[in-house]
């Protein structure tokens, strides 16, 4: 005897897990959105939450932690801790607090509210929950309750050429040849030079498409060829290259800081001179 069941994957194996943290900022309040992970089947089991009293001794403080509920009417979980006095400062407290299993659509805004002259230090909220991924049924084919989608294909009426009377009656020929029938042979000669004529017509008006192609096809060719090699030449040309050296200084160093006299060209001024007096001389001796 063979019993039903159902056939489950890993993958659709219920799962627990914890969040993180709920509290990140002062304003002790935060968004279950923001904390609990994404997928829809999910709900919450437990809530953990601790954190660190501050007051005076004899100040009565109480703390209330809790969600209201995602409707709008009242809370869904609240937990109250009374610090009376007497109570010292700086204690800790740490609570598991077990809430059934309610689903996260039903979790509301989390909050901490202190009431009285107190505060709390280190808040730390956490949830425990599972989650069913056959939540929906409609998640996987092996989830219990899953339905098979229904492919509704449409119907057309389908146009039969074959069974439409005005189809099978025409024949496309029996014009053509009742019109051919009826010429004379001068009508029919002038109808074959007219097809004849404007065969050639329509060649020529093809072939001169061909060559107008051909001529734009041939000047865009060469226009990039000439641009290819202007952009070729800009770049490698030699106004852009640079000679490697930089500046050149002076080697020649002087030793001293006067230059003695040229004796050689001393003579050569004196030997000139002298020769010029002469030839002024020999003016007044004649």
């Amino acid at each position: 005897m063979l019993l039903p069941g159902y056939s489950y994957s890993d993958s659709l194996v219920p799962y627990y897990g914890t969040t993180g943290n709920a509290v990140t900022d002062q304003s002790l309040t935060w968004s279950m959105p923001d904390v609990l992970p994404k997928p829809p089947g999910l709900e919450i089991d437990t809530v953990l939450y601790n954190y660190t009293i501050r007051k005076a001794t004899e100040d009565h403080v109480d703390v209330f932690v809790g969600n209201e509920n995602a409707d709008g009417t009242g809370y869904i979980f609240r937990e109250h801790d009374e610090w009376r006095p007497g109570s010292l400062d700086g204690t800790q407290i740490n609570k598991v607090v077990g809430v059934g299993t309610i689903h996260r659509d039903l979790w509301g805004d989390g909050f901490i509210d202190v009431q009285g002259n107190g505060s709390v230090e280190n808040p730390n909220v956490i949830y425990s929950y599972r989650v069913d991924p056959c939540y929906d049924p409609q998640f996987n084919p092996g989830c219990p309750g899953y339905v098979a989608p229904k492919v509704e294909v449409p119907e057309y009426d389908i146009y039969d050429a074959t069974a439409d009377m005005n189809s099978t009656q025409y024949n496309p020929n029996d014009e053509l040849y009742e019109d051919e029938e009826g010429m004379s042979d001068e009508e029919l000669a002038e109808k074959e030079a007219e097809e004849e004529k404007d065969s050639k017509e329509r060649l020529e008006k093809a072939l001169a498409a061909a060559d107008n192609s051909a001529m734009f096809a041939q000047a865009l060719a060469q226009g990039q060829q000439l641009e290819s090699i202007n952009r070729a030449t800009n770049m490698n040309s030699y106004y852009a290259r640079s000679i490697e050296g930089g500046s050149y200084n002076d080697s020649v160093q002087l030793t001293d800081k006067q230059l003695p006299d040229n004796r050689r060209g001393l003579r050569n001024n004196l030997a000139q001179q002298r020769l010029h007096q002469q030839m002024v001389e020999q003016q007044y001796n004649k």
